[in-house]
């Protein structure tokens, strides 16, 4: 196994299909009737993305990501942009491709620094091995996908359970989409996803029951989604968390090493 050495290459592939995979959960949402969450995203430059759900105030669906040199003269024009879809932006600004006028920029908006997040990186076939005894499935039947929805409400601690389920149940035939469940003692417990694209794949929404965490859960879904894009073919998976988060250190334990750390900019 040898280190995987960083590059701006790598870090824009692995960005695109970051945000690949939060379009298509954020389009999904788009085509309820009326598109009640105001759902918008826009191009910015020529690699970034401007995300907005103002009825949906999760930071991975309003944000600004893939910014680069040169995009600092659109950046009024987005904060104008957010005004009108009465989103609250995070600006998201990555090592190699940040610049002092993008932070000068910034600043000059009235955002700063308030955060910071860490990106991580594996090639999936240099993951650890799954431990036989937790029950982990990729999720295939209709019956699976209710068993995944229900611990994805109990993880997450979704309070409108019945009109989540009915906005998501698209997600079963998303193209790229890869669904796994954890059960504890015969009880679906845990979930987590995994979106692939052009050779590389993403890991998102783990989510545990509070009930049982602490049994091994996530660190089973790591290895399995990890084995499985490794049996797709993919070349790198990559996935984000909290720094230093117990999400971040099983990442770690699962064989992922830090990518990069994002600078997150936000108003105030």
């Amino acid at each position: 196994m040898s280190a995987i050495v960083p590059s701006a290459e790598l870090i824009r592939r692995t960005i695109d299909t970051e945000v690949a995979y939060t379009l298509s959960r954020m389009r999904v949402l788009e085509r309820i009737e009326g598109n009640p969450i105001g759902i918008a995203y826009r191009r910015v430059g020529a690699n970034g993305w401007a995300l907005a759900a103002p009825h949906l105030p999760t930071p991975s669906f309003n944000r600004v990501v893939g910014l680069e040199a040169g995009d600092e003269s659109e950046l009024a024009g987005l904060v104008d942009w957010y005004r009108g879809t009465r989103a609250k932006p995070q600006f998201e600004l990555v090592p190699g491709f940040a610049t002092p006028a993008l932070m000068r920029a910034l600043a000059q908006l009235g955002y700063r620094q308030s955060d910071f997040h860490a990106a991580v990186v594996v090639r999936p076939q240099d993951a650890v091995a799954s431990d036989p005894a937790v029950d982990v499935v990729r999720v295939t039947t209709r019956e699976q996908f209710e068993d995944f929805l229900s611990a994805y409400v109990a993880g997450w601690g979704i309070a409108q359970a019945e009109g989540f389920k009915r906005n998501v149940r698209p997600w079963l035939n998303e193209e790229g989409w890869s669904m796994f469940l954890g059960r504890a003692d015969g009880v679906p417990a845990a979930i987590g996803i995994l979106y692939l694209r052009d050779g590389c794949g993403y890991l998102a929404d783990a989510a545990t029951d509070p009930k049982f965490r602490g049994r091994g859960l996530q660190t089973a879904l790591l290895a399995h989604r990890l084995r499985h894009a490794a049996s797709e073919g993919a070349e790198y998976v990559s996935s984000g968390a909290t720094f230093l988060s117990t999400s971040h250190r099983n990442m770690v334990r699962a064989g992922m090493s830090l990518h990069f750390v994002r600078a997150l900019w936000t108003a105030g």
